[in-house]
């Protein structure tokens, strides 16, 4: 037996986070655009990574500009993050001015009563307080129209609102021939136009690989940082950031027509070999991967089976020889990246990692290559 980790055993699963490969990858994000700054959007707790170990190594390696999706987020950002630039993207909630303005935190608005709010509290303040706009060019969920966006430049509200960017977002970046891309494009920069002086963002983690026409003057990738592969069409040009292991807790061996985990939805074929592990779904391992993802025992895929219980995973290691009482079996990591697990589980990456669990024993290192 051995244990790969010895804290693990007071879990017996550990996710390992490589701060140097997040600071890599935001490295070569920028390096798409080498002219232009980029930013680093560290939404849903730096997308399961942790934001507070995180936004600080970020800032070493040079980013001064952080998004996030809430006021909360923004506050535990600013924490850790005294002098950097934060934007809050889901903009002003009914109530939450205050906050922002108290955290230095910047909203970046939809509407115009988000607007009309936001210059409000600046005079109250006696300022314009520092706000984006948000500009909707075709994921119809957030922003003004385009009509709108137009209509309001030169507006004074515009400088009472304080806004220091414009930001609109790609609906189908990780499809470069998705006509909607050039589309929103010429939509944008129309606005870029009527905004002259007041930069603009559009470029997310796919974005930065779309070209000159979607850089503008600030990149705003998130995804990749942490290892998601923004090429899906290629090689991923990230890292690997986080590393997931379990230790197996028990194997045992199941005759023919034996079932394993509730309703007994998977009856051995033959005479086979299990292990359970020790996690499951309420550790955010998604319980969609029943039967359908695997894991890596010494090497050898090994797959789920069974359904996935709330602290337990069964696998089939009758062809892992080295599967024992102890050892250890990665779900992420190795040949099993962010998006393979997603895509066995049917669903995608970034819903493995903001899905993180906080059971996990965290290791943080500066690499494990």
């Amino acid at each position: 037996m051995s244990i790969a980790h010895p804290e693990a055993a007071i879990h017996g699963a550990h996710l390992t986070i490589d701060l140097a490969a997040i600071a890599e990858n935001w490295r070569r994000l920028g390096a798409q655009a080498p002219h232009i700054p980029c930013a680093a959007v560290v939404k849903a707790d730096a997308y399961g990574c942790g934001l507070v170990k995180v936004a600080p190594v970020l800032w070493r390696a040079g980013c001064r500009t952080f998004f996030v999706a809430h006021a909360s987020e923004g506050a535990v950002a600013r924490s850790a993050l005294p002098a950097a630039t934060i934007y809050v993207l889901n903009g002003l909630t009914p109530g939450s001015g205050p906050v922002l303005a108290a955290h230095a935190l910047r909203p970046v608005l939809g509407s115009r009563e988000e607007l009309d709010e936001w210059a409000a509290l600046g005079g109250e303040m006696g300022r314009p307080l520092p706000a984006a706009l948000h500009v909707d060019t075709g994921m119809n969920r957030l922003g003004l129209t385009v009509p709108e966006a137009l209509a309001l430049a030169g507006d004074p509200l515009i400088q009472a609102a304080g806004i220091d960017l414009l930001m609109s977002h790609l609906v189908s970046a990780e499809r470069p021939d998705e006509s909607i891309n050039r589309r929103q494009c010429e939509a944008f920069g129309d606005v870029l136009r009527a905004y002259p002086g007041i930069p603009g963002s559009l470029a997310n983690s796919s974005g930065c690989y779309l070209g000159e026409g979607v850089a503008n003057d600030l990149l705003r990738p998130g995804y990749a940082i942490f290892g998601g592969n923004p090429t899906p069409w290629r090689s991923n040009p990230m890292r690997p950031v986080v590393r997931l292991e379990a230790s197996i807790a028990q194997v045992r061996d199941v005759a023919a027509g034996d079932g394993a985990g509730y309703n007994a939805r998977w009856r051995a074929p033959g005479p086979r070999r299990l292990a359970t592990l020790s996690i499951g779904y309420a550790d955010g391992y998604p319980r969609s991967a029943s039967g359908r993802g695997h894991a890596l025992v010494g090497g050898v895929p090994c797959p789920i089976v069974g359904l996935i219980s709330m602290d337990l995973i069964i696998l089939d290691v009758t062809d892992a020889p080295s599967a024992r009482r102890g050892e250890p079996a990665i779900l992420i990591g190795d040949s099993l990246d962010v998006d393979s697990v997603g895509h066995a589980a049917g669903t995608i990456g970034y819903e493995i990692l903001t899905g993180l669990g906080s059971r996990y024993v965290r290791r943080y290192v500066e690499s494990i290559d």
